[in-house]
């Protein structure tokens, strides 16, 4: 009997620390985190650092950095899944997007995919002008890493660049060294400033990848006013959103930025959420406002487009037109499924 449980401490005594070293190399393994931005970045001359940053089902929390071929064949990355890449815009204070954990999390929970971060804080803070700048390089690093990606596993059209404000640019700037095979480009509130006159090689357009879709929020100040893709939504007008106004009452910069990142947060939304966002085709909100674009079957789409994760926003269509302005309401808050707007889609 002696013999029998010094054989089980013995087994007990080298299985613990196996454990040990597992449980606690999950939990302590080296996550990659978003860069801190200095103010001293301003002084000094540095070229363009950006991260990428991948998570996976098997690494929800923990970002593992993909720079490199090395980095992707020591990573959780699967070429035979979607890659969605999340590309942020310009930022004031230099700090970490609020809304990017959130995102990255609807995406894992919603499919199985590689979701791909890019950081590049350094190059996207302090002067507009200089972030469009840097905006060119950061569209060819981000290219290497596609062609990196594809030589393991992964093709074209399993990529969907999910750009915010000036990352909805870059996207397209990717798409296009890519000949807009890449398979969908989102642009949630592509940016005004510098873009609004700008040529179709200068910006988001619809031929940067075989679907495009822009959600526009604040089209009158940060946003781009005009289409930018296959299917254009336009949140409300398109340009103040509910109850952005009142930001003002607690904090200035919140109520300068509440109308563009709205469009950020209806789609997590649409990812999280089953209400529908539906969408209609018309030639102008008052037009949509006073009841005169309720029918989803009598234009070219033959189909009222989805904000969310469904394939080409739902349509069946083989051969999109181009830039169609679609209107919907939101209500204020979380879904942000409008009532009005549910009733005119039953009509």
């Amino acid at each position: 009997m002696a013999n029998h449980w010094n054989r089980i401490l013995l087994l007990g005594s080298l299985i613990f620390p196996l454990c040990y070293i597992t449980v606690n190399g999950n939990i302590t393994q080296n996550c990659t985190h978003f860069q801190t931005y200095s103010w001293r970045n301003i002084l000094q001359r540095m070229d363009l650092k950006v991260q990428f940053m991948l998570l996976t089902r098997r690494n929800p929390s923990c970002a593992q950095p993909i720079s490199d071929s090395n980095d992707i064949q020591n990573s959780n990355f699967n070429g035979s899944l979607p890659t969605k890449l999340i590309m942020h815009g310009y930022r004031v204070t230099g700090s970490k997007p609020s809304w990017v954990d959130t995102l990255a999390k609807e995406l894992l929970g919603a499919m199985d995919v590689n979701v791909v971060i890019v950081d590049w804080i350094i190059g996207s803070t302090a002067l507009y002008h200089n972030a469009v700048r840097n905006s060119i390089e950061l569209g060819l690093k981000i290219a290497i890493l596609i062609g990196n990606l594809m030589s393991h596993g992964s093709t074209e059209d399993s990529f969907h660049l999910i750009g915010i404000s000036l990352g909805a640019h870059v996207a397209g700037f990717v798409g296009r060294m890519f000949k807009g095979k890449l398979g969908q480009i989102t642009g949630l509130d592509p940016a005004g400033p510098e873009f609004s006159k700008a040529s179709v090689h200068q910006r988001l357009d619809p031929g940067d990848a075989v679907f495009v879709e822009a959600i526009h929020s604040d089209s009158d100040k940060f946003g781009i006013s005009r289409p930018v893709a296959h299917i254009d939504f336009y949140l409300n007008d398109g340009k103040d959103q509910p109850k952005c106004s009142q930001h003002l009452l607690s904090s200035v910069y919140k109520y300068l930025i509440c109308d563009h990142i709205r469009a950020i947060y209806v789609y997590i939304s649409s990812i999280k959420n089953h209400c529908p966002l539906v969408a209609f085709p018309c030639e102008s909100y008052e037009h949509f406002r006073n009841g005169q674009c309720i029918d989803c079957y009598s234009h070219s789409l033959q189909r009222c487009p989805r904000i969310g994760l469904l394939e080409r926003g739902g349509l069946s269509a083989d051969v999109l037109p181009k830039e169609v302005k679609v209107y919907l309401m939101t209500s204020s808050q979380p879904p942000f499924c409008d009532l009005k707007s549910n009733q005119m889609k039953a009509q």
